[in-house]
């Protein structure tokens, strides 16, 4: 085999290696990106997905400091107890003034938002997860079609989450 051939076969061999290594360090951050996605959004999803057996309510939001409001507790569901004053965190989709539907986290006088509004507020981490993956797919991974799937999903996922909580 001539030096020339066999010069072109090593830099093709390279070529190939470095592919493989982008292919697998931007697969393994796209697939990163998700899962701490899907773990943010599982802290507070869980509470308001898996409601069997958990206390239900509402709160009237009656004071707000710089990351939570207060309010009292009035219960739904069998078993569950009113309290003077719970817990939720402060954010775009809670205003003083207004009642909303929770679901109290076991052990604490902290609740969450529940039914449909709740749930897509829940996972609003994973749609922003699910943009950034699409940048490293479509970047990285050289992948658009399943970029724009993400980035369609995420964002999707996002204004339904902001028109919910309105």
């Amino acid at each position: 085999m001539p030096a020339t051939s066999r010069a072109a076969t090593g830099r093709q061999g390279a070529r190939t290696a470095m592919r493989f290594g982008q292919l697998a360090a931007m697969g393994t951050v796209a697939v990163l990106i998700l899962i701490a996605g899907v773990w943010a959004s599982w802290g507070t999803a869980q509470h308001v997905m898996l409601t069997k057996g958990r206390e239900s309510g509402t709160v009237r939001v009656t004071g707000c400091g710089s990351d939570t409001c207060t309010g009292p507790y009035t219960p739904l569901s069998a078993g569950s107890r009113a309290r003077a004053s719970v817990v939720i965190a402060k954010s775009v989709a809670v205003r003083k003034g207004q009642t909303y539907a929770v679901v109290v986290k076991p052990g604490s006088d902290e609740v969450v938002r529940s039914g449909p509004a709740g749930v897509l507020y829940a996972w609003v981490p994973l749609g922003g997860a699910l943009l950034l993956a699409s940048v490293v797919v479509a970047g990285g991974l050289r992948r658009t079609r399943v970029a724009w799937a993400l980035a369609g999903t995420g964002a999707l996922l996002l204004t339904t989450a902001f028109v919910a909580v309105q």
